[in-house]
């Protein structure tokens, strides 16, 4: 005997299949649904935690800028210091300049000059006097040129005037002050002695 299925089977397949693919669907949704859930976490974290390093990041730079700040008054305090040093230092070294200045203008001014000023700038000196006559400023550059202390006098003018009734030459002369040097390398003060 035969047998005949009069159901519909071909209905049947239909709907295993529909239910398979609905199945499969929902099971494809809640796993892509997890995995996007799960990236969304993954990157999350990552971003937060980039978050994080760029906070400390901008903590320890406002620590470093604070410190560089620090180093730059630091600099700047050390260059003052430095400058004020110099200063001193200078100062110290030419102390006895302005004496042996005096003292030399005292062994080397000839008789018959007469000073008006003198006045300095750095090492260089400006002197204005009156001399009797011509070759007695000729006689005080020599005698500056001769001096230890003393060097390269540079006549300016020399012009005649009336002084308190009697002619006279006025002159300008310019020259240098020198530092004696001893073989240490040291300024040395009692060479002009």
């Amino acid at each position: 005997m035969i047998r005949i299925n009069l159901l519909p089977h071909r209905a049947e397949k239909r709907r295993a299949k529909q239910l398979q693919f609905i199945v499969l669907s929902i099971i494809s949704i809640v796993l892509g649904a997890f995995l996007v859930g799960l990236v969304h976490v993954a990157i999350g974290t990552q971003i937060s935690y980039q978050e994080r390093r760029n906070e400390y990041l901008k903590q320890e730079t406002a620590v470093l800028d604070r410190q560089i700040a620090e180093i730059k008054k630091l600099r700047q305090q050390t260059q003052s210091l430095l400058a004020r040093k110099n200063v001193v230092e200078n100062l110290q070294s030419t102390r006895s300049d302005v004496v042996h200045l005096l003292d030399q203008m005292l062994r080397i001014l000839p008789e018959g000059v007469h000073l008006k000023s003198l006045s300095q700038s750095d090492q260089r000196i400006s002197l204005v006097g009156y001399a009797q006559s011509n070759a007695r400023v000729s006689t005080l550059m020599r005698a500056i040129d001769d001096s230890p202390w003393l060097n390269s006098p540079a006549l300016v003018e020399i012009h005649a005037a009336n002084v308190g009734g009697s002619r006279l030459n006025e002159f300008s002369l310019n020259f240098n002050l020198t530092k004696q040097v001893d073989s240490t390398g040291t300024a040395n003060s009692a060479k002009g002695r």
